[in-house]
């Protein structure tokens, strides 16, 4: 069959989506590059919040216009991993439902499927081998998963009832897949877990992310290596040292915080405080003088008073994060914050949302004036319509942090890396041209 993957939500996502492709080319089908051309079309969602679950259904019914055409419509990933069940009924134009872990199923399945179904096993299954993976025609930007699943039990989060406990993928497999990616003309690679900090732990008794990352670094013709998802109590001196000392890894963390106040990082089980928040932000920036922090927060969590809302902007005052995006609270069944009591009203979340964005953006706006007149290492990702390129430095990951816009005398592709004379700034972009 020819073959269409429709994919929402995180990197995860985007990733398992290539592994569901390279499983059904390895069984005879085709993939396609739009649904018109399909004969079956595979959905795989995102359920995490609210509006990702709205997306992930919009997307369905988009989706299932196809149905009239005699198309096949299969959803994936962790709505259908979280609702089959409810979809099932409510949904009559799917016609199968499959988890997180049943991709391999995926061949037999279309060559099968005479009547709706579901296949949905535990959530706890091993990772897929990565050498069935498809990539892109270009790869010069790839996501590398290091382990599925996660053992946080953090108030609001269902993720570990949708994706199971934390599973490392043992380092010599990722050493593989990352070789495999190299020679595929792969630059940058960015490393991917819900908490890519505890890698190891469940494998080889202790934490080993540094350990994986020396042993990236001697990997020819990887240039740049990125981490997302670093829970902020496991960011070891071990760990710190490695990323000052190894040129390859980006000076970039990601570290989703949450939130400031210790009374709500305390209900929602956090095991950070703000004192250790603190403490860590202040010891990667005298480690990593250059060290760009992306951090993630959520606003309006049940029992959120004032108080905790104005200790949450003065931290970000204070810090002046890099990167920084704010989530308003989804309240979500079968989780220890959906059934709190004092939940937030919605215009009260989005009014705290709204207050920490605009404080943000003066932050940034900040930050990227003071690189006017640098020089800074730029990933070329595409050409405009007016002849400027667009790429990204090293203190940004793809899709959702700042861009550089630049001219040059020379001609460029995708994934090649340059040097950029910054020129101006903008809230979240820099202006500037290239210099030999």
């Amino acid at each position: 069959m020819k073959v269409y993957i429709e994919t929402l939500g995180c990197p995860k996502n985007f990733n398992d989506s290539q592994m569901a492709a390279g499983i059904l080319e390895k069984n005879n089908h085709m993939m396609v590059e739009s649904p018109e051309a399909a004969d079956a079309i595979i959905v795989n969602t995102c359920g995490f919040i609210n509006d990702a679950k709205t997306e992930s259904i919009d997307r369905i019914f988009e989706m299932a216009q196809f149905k009239a055409e005699g198309k096949k419509l299969i959803v994936s990933g962790c709505l259908s991993q979280r609702y089959a069940d409810e979809l099932f009924e409510e949904m009559p134009e799917v016609d199968a439902f499959i988890g997180v872990n049943e991709y391999e199923q995926l061949p037999q399945l279309l060559d099968d499927l005479k009547e709706r179904q579901i296949i949905r096993n535990g959530c706890d299954l091993d990772i897929l081998e990565s050498s069935v993976r498809k990539l892109d025609e270009n790869p010069y930007t790839a996501t590398i998963k290091i382990a599925e699943g996660c053992n946080n039990i953090c108030a609001y989060c269902i993720i570990p009832k949708i994706r199971g406990k934390y599973r490392s993928k043992r380092e010599e497999d990722i050493i593989r897949e990352a070789e495999m990616l190299a020679k595929a003309g792969c630059k940058e690679l960015i490393l991917i877990a819900q908490d890519v900090t505890y890698y190891g732990k469940d494998l080889y008794g202790e934490y080993r992310l540094a350990q994986l990352l020396r042993k990236l670094c001697r990997i020819e013709g990887i240039v740049w290596i990125r981490l997302m998802y670093c829970y902020e109590d496991r960011i070891t001196d071990e760990l710190i040292e490695t990323i000052a000392s190894e040129e390859k890894i980006c000076n970039y963390l990601d570290i989703p915080i949450q939130h400031a106040s210790n009374h709500v990082l305390k209900a929602m089980n956090r095991r950070s405080t703000a004192a250790s928040i603190d403490q860590t932000v202040k010891k990667l920036k005298k480690s990593i003088p250059d060290i760009h922090i992306r951090t993630t927060l959520i606003v309006g969590f049940p029992g959120e008073t004032e108080e905790d809302y104005e200790e949450l902007i003065d931290f970000v005052e204070r810090e002046r994060f890099a990167r920084l995006g704010v989530f308003a609270y989804s309240q979500e069944e079968n989780t220890a914050a959906g059934e709190m009591e004092n939940q937030i009203d919605e215009e009260i979340k989005e009014q705290r949302l709204d207050g920490i964005m605009r404080r943000q953006l003066d932050i940034s706006l900040e930050l990227n004036r003071e690189k006017i007149g640098s020089t800074l290492e730029v990933l070329v990702e595409e050409e405009d319509a007016t002849g400027s390129y667009i790429g990204r430095t090293r203190y940004d990951a793809p899709e959702i942090d700042n861009s550089v816009i630049f001219t040059s005398d020379r001609k460029h592709r995708p994934g090649d890396i340059v040097m950029v004379l910054i020129d101006d700034a903008f809230d979240y972009d820099l202006v500037g041209r290239e210099v030999s």
